[in-house]
């Protein structure tokens, strides 16, 4: 495989070597993601609306601006996926317990299923990749990648409203 970083990386400060290195590999990540995107779309499903039907599941019932709210999505694109999420099957709208003149989204058992298929696959293919390491080795990548996804999702938001791009203008930094 090409190292992107001989693409991409030349003339990197050394201060920022260690930044860029992780930003290439994150670069990596995605391009590999962005093909299994596309072959679940294949198969029927876009990743935008996997995610939207997989954040609803983990908030339980909740209002559309909400959905969008937690996806950093504009809610107008959220109304539109959820429509197709809707028609087929996954999720349902009920009447809000708290205001009957609007609705709630839920995930429905078609949906809870779809996703417990996919977690289940994406588990089987990741435990696949790391089929070689040592046990110590994997819980240490786990610990540090999760305490690395929480201090992304906690700083980007506030830089990306700082260098003025919002949280919805679907950039990548």
């Amino acid at each position: 495989m090409v190292d992107p970083g001989r693409c991409f990386g030349a003339g990197i400060d050394p201060e920022h070597e260690l930044a860029d290195r992780v930003g290439m590999a994150m670069v990596r990540m995605n391009k590999m993601h962005a093909q299994v995107a596309h072959q679940m779309a294949k198969q029927g499903m876009d990743k935008s609306a996997f995610v939207l039907l997989a954040t609803l599941s983990g908030l339980g019932e909740c209002r559309s601006s909400a959905l969008a709210e937690a996806v950093l999505s504009d809610p107008s694109t959220v109304s539109r996926q959820v429509a197709g999420l809707v028609k087929d099957g996954l999720v349902e709208r009920r009447a809000d317990p708290a205001d009957g003149r609007a609705s709630v989204l839920a995930v429905t058992e078609a949906g809870r299923e779809l996703i417990r298929n996919r977690r289940r696959q994406r588990n089987e293919a990741i435990q696949q990749v790391f089929a070689d390491w040592a046990d110590e080795d994997l819980k240490g990548f786990a610990d540090l990648f999760e305490r690395f996804v929480q201090d992304y999702e906690r700083t980007i938001p506030a830089l990306l409203t700082e260098r003025g791009t919002g949280t919805r203008a679907g950039g990548e930094v």
